[in-house]
């Protein structure tokens, strides 16, 4: 990493994460500046590409995503259009909300948020017909335990 990170950027980093929406004068106080020295740090933040993007956090269980499930694929296509048509594919359907390449006997990792059984069963049709695959196994989450967004700076 180019950019290198002091301990006021790392709590401004913390306290940003936990509220987005802070106004700056709190954040100021929260990390011991003046108003004025706490936006530029946040700007330059922002502009190196450590801060990537603001977004509110949605409630799944509030609009109706009840079910988490982690879709481990394999692949007996290791060529780059394959890969390419897999990604562009995988990226595409908004039930997927993470994607993984990995190493090890699964080649690919995604979690998908779903309605119900049925939705996941519409999605795995939609992901099989869509580009060819050696193995798809899926884990249906059965309790989070633990969630976070945040980074730990």
């Amino acid at each position: 990493m180019d950019f290198v990170l002091d301990p006021i950027d790392r709590r401004i980093l913390r306290e940003l994460q936990r509220d987005a929406t802070v106004p700056i004068a709190d954040l100021a106080l929260h990390v011991g500046l003046s108003q004025t020295p706490c936006w530029k740090r946040v700007k330059r933040l922002t502009d190196a590409g450590v801060i990537s993007r603001r977004v509110a956090l949605v409630e799944r269980n509030k609009v109706d995503l009840g079910l988490a499930v982690f879709v481990s694929v394999k692949t007996s296509r290791h060529d780059q259009d394959w890969l390419d048509t897999f990604a562009r594919t995988a990226a595409a359907m908004p039930e997927v909300v993470e994607f993984y390449r990995l190493s090890g006997d699964t080649d690919y990792l995604l979690k998908v948020l779903v309605k119900d059984i049925a939705a996941y069963d519409a999605f795995y049709k939609r992901l099989i017909a869509a580009v060819p695959l050696s193995d798809v196994s899926s884990a249906f989450a059965m309790e989070q335990i633990k969630y976070t967004t945040a980074v730990p700076v």
